[in-house]
């Protein structure tokens, strides 16, 4: 009854609006006094020429339009109706005033083109009018009554840094929230184009490097990064600022964060230690990663992990027919498929498995033959694998055997393993098993029609069981913060940076290639626990200590992502590459899956042993001093100046 009662009510408005504008040009165009027969024109065509415009403003869906949000999109299509009745009225008015030939009739429907003219900017002018007035009004009485409900909410006054996309619509969202106790007092933005513009009445007051002083100026006791985009470096530069002004700061999450391109003030958090080392936003192919999973049944094991379970939101993005969740341990599914299943709960299969179960798998991929698999599943700690070297090899090898040797049995479209940097130049068992894992993806690539492609990345911020949350968690307690060695460097990425990476490698591969991530630059672990410190309030050495403990059992301190024995061909997304390795006869590494097997419970240098044989490019203990990486291997990611080379399957 309402819905109907506000349906006509906007109805009378238009028509009201479009009366008074066709009467206000024949006003305008004889100067306020229109002869008398021109007032007979008037009375003559005015239902005509009103009803004309409503339906043509109907066919363009403008009744349709929420007159409380009203946007520009929608005045755009309010001009393109207008100008759409006009034409028509245009031509009405040529067509008459050619037949006219005396009849009176036809002579008092011709409309003056002064009229006409007047009419359609009076009629664009009234019918976006009311709806914005009704959008501003609404917009006031939000506000008003947001203030109402929290009368004791104090206004933070906040400067904002960045005046684009992100900046305006959190500046107008703040502008409309009280409730948030954030009041914006100016933009700072290195754009020299903007300086001194007004953006959603916030004006722009300077530069970044204003910042202490416009601070001070404006009276802002806080600080809100507002550049969805914002690079890590300049991220710390802004903090470092802040720090020296003793402002706090926060952030808007990272594009690599919002799957949605959505902004709003819900998502303002504080400054993490991924915005710190934040890179540029990843464009994609989207439309080559919908072409593998979109409609198609996609498994991923390890689904409960910190990979597997970002590997799993990812591809729900591409709207797959059905996600299958591979996982041994129940409490890692529950919690995923509690996660995705509100949303899609219809494409969700949940599955507890273990990927060393031929016998489980078999009949996963029997009945539900997935298009695409993602295999994340692994052991990857290092020290832990250095004390039992069997299970690493088992779930490791034989777990990415028995589901590749499936992929291909099942006739999947395309396997992907997720490997890691430390299988490069390995010196940790688990390096050297995920470098076996890989040969033998490699192998199987030569005689499958699946197309087996392995994907290697280093370590991934905030990663069960990786630094940063062992870091917080000692942060937490009060320290110490420990660190094995103050040179140890790490490649990192964010979790859904290298997820979608991996996506995208997937949609790349032919066959057979070992796709190597460009990570960047390589960070050292002390500067990470120094941020860390930072960012949680503290000061080191003074709240919180920092503690060398020395290098554990399997690690160095540089990790490799390419070698020289290595040759990285670009492909065509910037950052990814095809490193370019030995690839093992097929009948070779089959016959290591009954000694893998074998050597399941046997000492660990028996294991260690194998991995020697079978592994050229392992580093043996005794010769790895955990001080630099050999001469020749180079610890950057991926070589700048190599060309562009397809791979070959």
């Amino acid at each position: 009854m309402r819905r109907t009662a506000v349906v006509v009510s906007q109805f009378a408005i238009d028509v009201a609006v479009l009366a008074c504008a066709l009467a206000a040009a024949f006003s305008i165009r004889y100067d306020g006094a229109p002869p008398l027969d021109m007032g007979g024109r008037l009375v003559l065509t005015a239902p005509y020429v009103i009803a004309g415009e409503y339906l043509v403003l109907a066919a363009f869906g403008v009744p349709r339009m929420s007159w409380r949000y009203v946007s520009l999109r929608d005045l755009r299509a309010i001009s393109l109706a207008i100008a759409a009745a006009t034409a028509a009225l245009f031509a009405v008015r040529i067509v008459l005033g050619e037949l006219q030939v005396g009849t009176p009739v036809l002579r008092h429907g011709v409309l003056p083109y002064g009229v006409l003219a007047a009419n359609a900017l009076l009629s664009f002018l009234g019918i976006a009018g009311v709806r914005v007035l009704r959008r501003m009004l609404g917009e006031r009485l939000d506000a008003g009554r947001a203030g109402r409900q929290h009368p004791q909410v104090e206004q933070v006054p906040t400067m904002l840094i960045g005046a684009g996309q992100c900046g305006v619509l959190m500046a107008k969202e703040l502008g409309a929230r009280p409730d948030l106790g954030l009041r914006p007092v100016g933009f700072l933005d290195d754009d020299t184009t903007k300086q001194g513009m007004v953006v959603q009445g916030v004006p722009v007051v300077g530069r970044i490097s204003d910042l202490p002083e416009q601070c001070v100026a404006r009276g802002a006791r806080q600080v809100l990064v507002t550049i969805a985009s914002a690079p890590g470096k300049k991220v710390r530069e802004i903090v470092e600022r802040c720090e020296r002004a003793g402002l706090p700061v926060k952030i808007i999450p990272g594009l690599y964060e919002l799957a949605d391109a959505a902004v709003s003030v819900s998502r303002i958090r504080d400054v993490a230690i991924e915005d710190l080392l934040g890179r540029e936003a990843i464009e994609l192919d989207l439309g080559a990663i919908a072409g593998i999973a979109q409609g198609k049944t996609v498994l991923v094991t390890g689904a409960g992990g910190s990979i597997g379970s970002e590997l799993c939101r990812q591809v729900l993005r591409f709207e797959p027919s059905r996600l299958l969740l591979v996982e041994q341990a129940e409490n890692a599914l529950f919690q995923i498929h509690r996660e995705l299943c509100a949303e899609h709960g219809e494409r969700l299969v949940p599955l507890i498995a273990d990927v060393t179960d031929e016998r489980r798998m078999d009949q996963i991929f029997a009945e539900h033959a997935p298009a695409l698999v993602l295999h994340a599943a692994a052991h990857k700690h290092v020290p832990m694998m250095e004390w039992n070297p069997g299970e690493a090899l088992k779930n490791n090898v034989v777990g990415t055997a028995t589901v590749a040797e499936l992929a291909d049995r099942h006739r999947a479209e395309r396997f992907v393993l997720i490997s890691t940097d430390k299988a490069v130049n390995p010196t940790s068992v688990m390096g050297a098993s995920k470098r076996v894992a890989e040969m033998y993806v490699q192998a199987l690539a030569s005689r499958s029609e699946t197309r087996f492609a392995t994907v290697r990345f280093g370590n991934v911020l905030g990663s069960a069981g990786s630094v940063v949350p062992i870091f917080r968690e000692q942060i937490q307690k009060g320290g110490p913060v420990t660190v094995t060695d103050p040179e140890m460097r790490r490649y990192f990425m964010t979790i859904p940076e290298a997820c979608q990476l991996v996506l995208q490698a997937s949609a790349l591969g032919a066959g057979g290639e070992v796709f190597v991530l460009d990570m960047g630059e390589p960070v050292k672990i002390v500067d990470l626990a120094r941020d860390l410190i930072r960012l949680s309030g503290l000061r080191e050495g003074e709240d919180i200590e920092i503690v060398f403990t020395g290098m554990r059992p399997g690690e160095k301190l540089f990790e490799e992502i390419a070698t020289d024995a290595e040759q990285a061909d670009r492909t065509a997304h910037p950052k990814i590459f095809v490193g370019r390795v030995r690839r093992p006869e097929l009948e070779v590494v089959r016959r290591w899956i009954p000694e893998v097997l074998g050597l399941a419970g046997e000492a660990p240098e028996a294991v260690r042993a194998f991995l020697l044989r079978n592994v050229p490019e392992m580093i043996r203990p005794e010769e790895h001093s955990g001080a630099r990486p050999a001469p020749g291997r180079t610890t950057r990611a991926i070589a700048p100046t190599l060309d562009v080379a397809p791979s070959a399957k």
